[in-house]
């Protein structure tokens, strides 16, 4: 039988993360748990003390602590690099995700597929998170090869290679979408209810959704270069069959004005597009440097098994 390890990201969820847990625990008695694996992402509120709890009752649960947050990228990179199951499931800590699909997920894995999404019919999420996902699935579409059949969420099971794969990836800023995508495309989706939120609120803000977007810009493609580059050929010729429209038609009639207006909305169009590719160029360049200086992917304070 396969022995499966869980990891869960854990951040502002003290209040409920037991209870989560316990559920997780109550609902998977039928198959091999080997491990459950909860990172504390530099968590504001006391979730590392209910995750010693937790630990100290349940010798199959393990804890880590980081430092401070760095993401919930960074912290699924922590806890596969801990987890030594066959099958390695990933989850979240609001209770969203219904401890009876682990179930199902692994009916999929066992018939060979390599990794394999929850697909929701129903998002109990809000109008921002949806809005949100689903630009994120897009972009995942163009530029890191995401199957345009996969929903992609937060929710998704996948067999150890992948995650030995994944985590050979030592550089900052980890995107995991794009590494599944690019270790393999064997990859399906189940469908799964989602059900709303008990407790709390999603911790995704505007900010972080950007962060998540410019990984998988930069970290995977250069996409965004390309299109850069094309974008600025097609401004230089708009620009040159402008000035050439401008001067045919001065010369035709001499007592036309030249439009200050327009040149206005000329400059300020081109200089936009000019700083917007400095801007994503800069991106590049400024992870590129941070990576040379072998900045961490997370810095770990502690774990339960230095304690026991």
């Amino acid at each position: 039988m396969k022995e499966i390890s869980i990891v869960i990201p854990c951040y502002k969820s003290a209040s409920f993360l037991e209870n989560v847990v316990n559920e997780i625990l109550d609902k998977t008695k039928a198959i091999a748990l080997k491990e459950i694996i909860l990172v504390d992402d530099g968590s504001p509120d006391d979730v590392w003390s209910v995750i010693r709890k937790l630990s100290k009752e349940r010798e199959l649960i393990k804890g880590i602590h980081f430092a401070r947050n760095f993401g919930q990228h960074a912290a699924l990179m922590a806890g596969y690099r801990k987890a030594s199951g066959n099958y390695i499931i990933t989850m979240d800590d609001d209770g969203q995700s219904l401890p009876e699909g682990i179930e199902k997920l692994i009916e999929e894995l066992d018939k060979g597929v390599d990794v394999v999404y929850a697909m929701y019919p129903h998002y109990q999420k809000s109008v921002f998170r949806v809005f949100g996902s689903f630009l994120n699935r897009k972009m995942s579409e163009v530029l890191v090869e995401k199957p345009k059949h996969i929903q992609g969420n937060s929710f998704f099971g996948m067999q150890a290679f992948v995650k030995d794969e994944i985590i050979r990836y030592d550089h900052s800023y980890p995107y995991i979408g794009g590494l599944i995508f690019r270790a393999t495309q064997n990859i399906t989706e189940v469908e799964i209810e989602q059900r709303k939120r008990k407790e709390g609120r999603s911790t995704y803000s505007l900010s972080k959704l950007i962060k998540l977007w410019l990984n998988g810009f930069t970290a995977f493609s250069i996409l965004p270069l390309r299109i850069a580059s094309v974008l600025g050929i097609v401004c230089a010729a708009f620009g040159f069959l402008l000035g050439i429209f401008f001067i045919v038609r001065k010369l035709l009639n001499p007592e036309i004005l030249l439009g200050y207006s327009s040149l206005i909305s000329v400059i300020l169009f081109i200089g936009g597009m000019i700083m917007m590719m400095l801007g994503m160029l800069g991106e590049y360049v400024g992870r590129l440097y941070i990576n040379s200086n072998c900045s961490p992917q997370y810095v770990i304070k502690s774990t339960t098994d230095d304690e026991k």
